[in-house]
Order: C-alpha cells, then structure tokens, then sequence
C-alpha cells in the first residue's frame, strides 16, 4: 500500500502535479503509523539466519521452508521478495 502511494507521489511528480503528491505522501503518513515497524538490514540479516537455522535448511532445496519460517514469524516486518534472494543467497553460500 505505501510502495504503491509512493509510485503514485512520483508520478504525479513527475506529470506536474505536486498537489497530488503531497496528498498521496500525507496519506502514506497517516498508514505508516497503523503498519508494524519494518526490520532493518541486520534485523533482517539475522532473522533470516535464525530461520534457517531453525528450519534445518541446507540447501537450496529446504528455501521455501525457510521462506515459510520467515512468513510466520516476522509478517509484514520485511520485504519478502527481498529477504527471498537474501535467503537464497545465504543457502547458496553453505555449499
């Protein structure tokens, strides 16, 4: 929701017409306060550690098994298209 507000500000930006924008950023304001604090990238880091760890994962093979720890424990805390090449690389780099 916010990623897709923050699209909209720029392009509205972008077309000249920064009144929209400011309207879509005050908005992404008011939603960011309902939504839970995000990970940083050495939460993030570590929480995928932890998942693997927790999950037994020892290849690329056990990734949506890690992916799925992730999902449970940490929902809507972190990008999970990004943590999803952090894991693979992470996995990728045990062998």
């Amino acid at each position: 929701m916010i990623k897709q507000r923050n699209e909209s500000a720029k392009m509205y930006r972008d077309g000249g017409r920064p009144e929209l924008a400011e309207s879509e950023e005050a908005e992404n304001v008011i939603i960011s306060r309902f939504l839970p604090a995000q990970l940083d990238a050495a939460e993030t880091e570590a929480a995928i550690a932890a998942a693997i760890e927790a999950s037994g994962a020892s290849s690329i093979k056990d990734m949506g098994q890690v992916m799925a720890h992730l999902k449970s424990a940490h929902a809507g805390q972190m990008d999970f298209s990004a943590a999803s090449a952090a894991v693979k690389a992470a996995l990728m780099a045990k062998n």
